[in-house]
């Protein structure tokens, strides 16, 4: 059934022009500067930890707005470019934020899928960022949203009210199948409102630059790969 989902979100994006994906320098991105340098400095101080203790990579990208892209295909493309995780174990985990659509992803490697499945990470999403993000506590619910999966990765972490469909909108699954039926009948790329798009020209964000000051350097990706595992959700 995922594998399903990933590709009625193909054929939902196909008619949206495509960002560029970032690459990134750390382990934690804010390009909407909303995390102060303290902030940014002590998250990536955490996860550069977690990652030489245990090898497992978590990623935190917050980007200004998803500019009407899927959050899972993008989630999925920022974290398959970079190669979050190793190219052994398939041990990554992105927390994509899309700040002005107030929006979220966590995309979750191959590796870790049994230790985060979907309802792990939709209540992480539901019940631990949500909260915060609603108060716009953004530091704190990234925070506790990776304190989170780290119990999740130990097997520490219980859910709550939990649900089998990883977040999955089920609006946003009939709009995917609609927009699916539109392409095998040869209609354009619909978007809903009414509004067509045409051509595929590339647009973004820049990467831009962290000032944290690492004395072991910044973050380098290390071949892991994702399938379309993890949750979505909104705030």
């Amino acid at each position: 059934m995922k594998y399903f989902f990933s590709f009625l979100l193909f054929c939902y994006s196909i008619g949206f022009a495509q960002p560029q994906i970032p690459k990134l320098k750390m382990w934690a991105t804010d390009l909407t500067n909303t995390l102060s340098q303290s902030e940014l400095q002590d998250l990536n101080e955490r996860l550069k930890s977690f990652q030489d203790t245990t090898s497992n990579q978590i990623v935190v990208l917050m980007i200004p707005s998803l500019e009407n892209y899927p959050i899972e295909m993008l989630a999925e493309e920022t974290a398959t470019k970079n190669k979050i995780g190793t190219e052994k174990n398939d041990n990554g985990i992105l927390l994509l934020i899309a700040k002005d659509d107030r929006e979220l992803r966590l995309e979750v490697g191959y590796g870790l899928e049994g230790s985060v499945p979907d309802a792990i990470a939709s209540s992480i999403i539901r019940n631990v960022i949500r909260p915060q993000f609603r108060d716009n506590n953004y530091y704190l619910g990234i925070n506790d949203g990776i304190n989170a999966i780290i119990a999740a990765i130990g097997g520490e972490y219980k859910a709550e009210d939990a649900d089998d469909n990883g977040g999955f909108p089920f609006v946003i699954l009939i709009i995917i199948i609609i927009v699916a039926f539109s392409f095998m009948r040869g209609g354009g790329p619909f978007v809903p409102g009414g509004v067509y798009r045409t051509g595929t020209h590339s647009r973004g964000w820049s990467s831009g630059s962290s000032s944290w000051g690492g004395s072991s350097g910044g973050f380098s990706g290390g071949g892991g790969s994702f399938g379309g595992g993890g949750a979505s959700g909104s705030w």
